[in-house]
């Protein structure tokens, strides 16, 4: 059943649409939704892969740059410890770069979209380059439970249980204190997949305005991407398995549940998470947090060495296949002027000939004339 179209808007007001939420959480999924009722994808878009077909849907050039902000706060995205409260203040340079990529991905749109979920924890950053283009934001929230995270993320990039589940909580502790004094939706992952409608028109209701562009095309779209075969690495145990961690995890995903279903949870449940990841920071963040930023700096070097090995690998391919066609030619034309060295020895022969017989009537001639 459709839902109703979207209305027009009339008023000239920007808002950003911000994705923000954990890695792996259905963060791509709501950003292909967006997109497809209105909102607008950066011009730099990073590609699908084995990990995920349909694609990721974000602004490749910000997330690298993304990267290299948090390293420079002894941070990386994979840190489970990472505390934005602890990073020293924005420089003019880092805003400066961070609004000189928003305005070459997004121009003048009405309705950027922004899904990178590293904006989850550097949010005084980007919501000073959107208060720099006076836009407003819209923030959208998936929430996937975080043992379907874990299991995602053992997949694509090793790592362990718990320390996926403690990045999750992370994120989503992160997400939930910077955007208090923003309009924000919870959007439960696995009620997006069963039926997106009203989940949708809980979001709507949630931000306070309509998606820009709902229309019945573009609905039609939606329903042909976002089924539930989406849904991987449901994952089959239980939080209470992992201790702490896991116990405290439970706590901040039933309080996000609750709001994405429109209940009125208790606060008690997303500070237990709070102040887990407060202590363990004051415990272990200065060991961990170093060593997660120098791994990611490493794997970093290394993906930028693979990718320059690629790149000369496809220009030596070229250069190689430059090479095997300049011989091809030359082979031909060899084989061209072969063809023409014979045709000219041809000719010459003919010439020889014709002269031949030119001299032997020349002859004949200059003997009648001689006879008379």
């Amino acid at each position: 059943m459709a839902i109703p179209v979207s209305p027009a808007k009339t008023a000239a007001s920007r808002s950003a649409y911000l994705v923000l939420g954990m890695h792996r959480s259905g963060t791509s999924a709501v950003t292909q939704l967006l997109a497809l009722a209105g909102a607008k994808l950066p011009s730099h878009v990073m590609p699908g892969d084995e990990h995920n077909a349909q694609g990721y849907f974000e602004p490749w050039r910000i997330a690298i740059f993304n990267d290299e902000r948090l390293r420079a706060a002894d941070s990386a995205w994979d840190d489970p410890l990472t505390n934005p409260a602890s990073f020293l203040a924005d420089d003019s340079d880092w805003r400066d770069r961070a609004i000189k990529l928003f305005r070459s991905e997004y121009g003048r749109a009405k309705h950027p979209l922004l899904k990178d979920p590293r904006v989850s924890v550097l949010l005084p950053l980007w919501r000073y380059v959107l208060e720099s283009q006076d836009m407003t934001a819209r923030c959208v929230i998936p929430v996937r439970h975080p043992l379907a995270v874990a299991g995602s993320l053992a997949k694509r990039d090793g790592f362990p249980i718990q320390k996926s589940i403690l990045l999750w909580m992370t994120y989503m502790i992160e997400t939930e204190l910077g955007t208090r004094d923003l309009p924000r939706a919870f959007v439960e992952y696995d009620a997006l997949l069963a039926d997106w409608r009203p989940v949708v028109a809980s979001m709507e209701t949630a931000l306070g305005a309509t998606l820009p562009n709902l229309t019945l095309k573009a609905q039609a779209a939606i329903d042909a991407f976002l089924t539930p075969e989406l849904r991987h690495n449901a994952g089959g145990e239980t939080l209470s398995t992992y201790g702490d961690i896991g116990a405290a995890a439970e706590g901040v995903y039933d309080w996000l549940i609750a709001m994405a279903r429109g209940e009125a949870p208790s606060p008690a449940l997303m500070e237990a998470g709070h102040d887990l990841i407060k202590r363990l920071r004051h415990e272990v963040g200065a060991l961990i947090s170093p060593v997660t930023r120098s791994n990611n700096q490493a794997l970093s070097a290394l993906g930028d060495a693979r990718a320059a090995l690629t790149f000369a690998q496809s220009q030596a391919d070229e250069l190689r296949s430059n090479i095997d066609g300049l011989q091809s030619h030359l082979h031909q034309a060899h084989a061209t002027n072969a063809q023409l060295n014979d045709q000219v020895e041809s000719l010459s022969q003919q010439l020889l000939q014709k002269i031949d017989e030119r001299r032997e009537i020349e002859g004949t001639l200059d003997a009648l004339l001689a006879a008379r």
